[in-house]
């Protein structure tokens, strides 16, 4: 989708993607809003980011691939079916970090009256054009025992997917937090969500691999500063929950909902996730061959190399 507008949209000036200081230091990591990458936000405000590690902030993915691609950036914040794209547009990139699982932060928000997945043949969905958002139309169609022919799929991108709602356009949304809950306060009802695709929505933290050799230091640096606000957040989740409303400017509480849609796996399980064989390969290899379907990718791209654990701390604060 996307991806992924965290509640409110940052401003943004120029091209939409700013640096924090004059020159650019020799790691940036393009950004843009999303709860599973708060705790880079979180790191940068208590100084833990490496000296020569800068945010560069966008507001959507879109911003994050563009300045990969023009070389503002040598690392994004990213969902893992847009590193697929990257690789496969001729971006070298390699997933060095597990940053969160959508654990219900994505979901099918219905009318009242549609009280079944099967309720919604004929019906018009809302879908994001992106491998996330027809990961998910695919999966409820499967379980919907409907096929792609049986509903009207309409081409909105997610932020507006709420005034299409208001206007009468569609009857369904498949879209993600905020706008699950948006769309839940203006009369909508959550009917399938990502909790129904365990371990298969992931957002990952990616590096350029031909600027890997120049800045494996600040990589390591930066994962470690990563999961070293991971456990901040896991120790005091208030004190991060009210420093990430405050950045947003939103209420705490819905923070909190935001959190509670998402898995931000641990250094044993991000070790286990990037180990080779595990099921994020089967994952990666499920979302790639839909991409293709779908014609969102030209053809498969080679996963060799794609996932490395080398740059995890062995321990938090490392």
């Amino acid at each position: 989708m996307k991806r992924r507008g965290f509640l409110q949209a940052l401003p943004v000036l120029g091209s939409a993607l700013t640096f924090y200081g004059c020159a650019k230091p020799p790691l940036v990591v393009a950004i843009h809003p999303w709860i599973g990458y708060e705790t880079l936000y979180l790191a940068r405000e208590f100084g833990w980011l490496p000296p020569d590690v800068s945010l560069l902030e966008g507001e959507t993915a879109i911003d994050s691939l563009t300045a990969l691609k023009l070389g503002r950036a040598e690392a994004a914040c990213l969902t893992l079916d847009e590193a697929l794209r990257a690789r496969a547009e001729g971006i070298p990139l390699v997933v060095v970090a597990i940053l969160d699982l959508s654990a219900g932060a994505d979901a099918l928000m219905v009318r009242p009256e549609i009280q079944s997945l099967s309720a919604l043949a004929g019906r018009r969905i809302a879908v994001e054009r992106s491998a996330l958002g027809e990961l998910l139309l695919h999966k409820m169609l499967v379980q919907a025992g409907l096929s792609r022919d049986d509903v009207v799929v309409v081409d909105i991108p997610v932020n507006s997917h709420l005034a299409a709602w208001k206007a009468g356009v569609v009857d369904a949304a498949i879209c993600y937090e905020p706008t699950v809950s948006l769309l839940g306060t203006a009369g909508a009802v959550r009917l399938f969500d990502s909790r129904r695709l365990p371990e298969s929505v992931f957002d990952v933290l990616t590096v350029r691999r031909d600027f890997l050799p120049q800045v494996a230091a600040s990589v390591r640096g930066l994962v470690a500063a990563h999961f070293r606000s991971l456990e901040h957040l896991r120790i005091n989740r208030q004190d991060a929950a009210h420093r990430i409303a405050a950045r947003q400017r939103i209420d705490p509480e819905a923070v909190g909902r935001a959190l509670a849609g998402v898995v931000i796996p641990d250094i044993v399980r991000n070790r286990r996730y990037l180990a080779p064989g595990d099921d994020i390969v089967r994952a990666t290899g499920e979302l790639m061959m839909l991409m293709v379907e779908r014609r969102l990718l030209p053809s498969p791209v080679n996963l060799d190399g794609f996932f490395d654990g080398s740059y995890l701390p062995t321990e938090v604060g490392q």
